[in-house]
């Protein structure tokens, strides 16, 4: 499974790209304006340090037009771009109509809550889908059944759209996102840095650290 970052925080994915296990980045507008910096400042930084790594950036137009020219506008800032188009049949529209001009515009297709939804983003031809698991876990339903569901239709029918699984909470969201197969798995910063952390790896290197003080091991 691939991790994104998802974040528009510099620092965090420099340090995450530095660990070694970065294949990605997302954001959206609600990450870079936490950020205080200008967006479009914001967006050149993380394409600038992540070259070699799509970076999805989103579009605030609507209607089909407005998202066409929009995308094509965000796609000239690096060949990394990955445009985040909404779920919506405007949306759809434009992802589609993109691909037969062939603008040469990588998509993904945000804003996905059902498994139809996702469907109708691999019809269109997009690049990623986005299902948001944790969203809806929100409104009492179970978001990583609906993201099931999504891997069982793409494995059946060959669908090249890779799904990311996106609005990530916690830590065994990934565990089981990673156990479905999932392409992608975006992730917030802090439950990134709580993957590697487990309390018996504490115990057993501090008693370690303990036992070579004691047999007079040093470095």
């Amino acid at each position: 499974m691939k991790i994104f970052i998802d974040t528009a925080v510099l620092e965090e994915i420099k340090e995450v790209r530095d660990l070694g296990i970065l294949d990605g980045v997302t954001t959206n507008p609600t990450l870079v304006s936490k950020t205080g910096k200008p967006w479009k400042e914001a967006i050149l930084e993380i394409l600038k340090e992540v070259p070699d790594k799509p970076v999805s950036v989103e579009v605030v137009a609507t209607d089909t037009e407005g998202i066409k020219r929009e995308a094509k506008e965000l796609a000239k800032l690096g060949a990394n771009v990955v445009v985040k188009i909404p779920c919506t049949e405007e949306g759809l529209r434009a992802v589609f109509e993109l691909n037969a001009e062939r603008a040469g515009v990588k998509t993904n297709v945000t804003l996905v809550f059902s498994p139809l939804q996702a469907l109708l983003a691999a019809k269109v031809g997009a690049t990623y889908v986005s299902p948001f698991i944790g969203r809806v876990d929100d409104i009492s339903y179970d978001g990583l059944m609906v993201l099931e569901e999504i891997v069982e239709i793409y494995n059946l029918y060959g669908f090249e759209t890779e799904i990311i699984a996106a609005s990530i909470r916690h830590v065994d969201h990934v565990r089981r996102c990673a156990a479905l197969g999932v392409d992608i798995a975006t992730i917030p910063y802090k439950v990134i840095k709580q993957m590697y952390r487990h309390p018996l790896t504490e115990r057993g290197l501090d008693l370690f650290l303990k036992d070579a003080k004691q047999a007079g091991i040093s470095i």
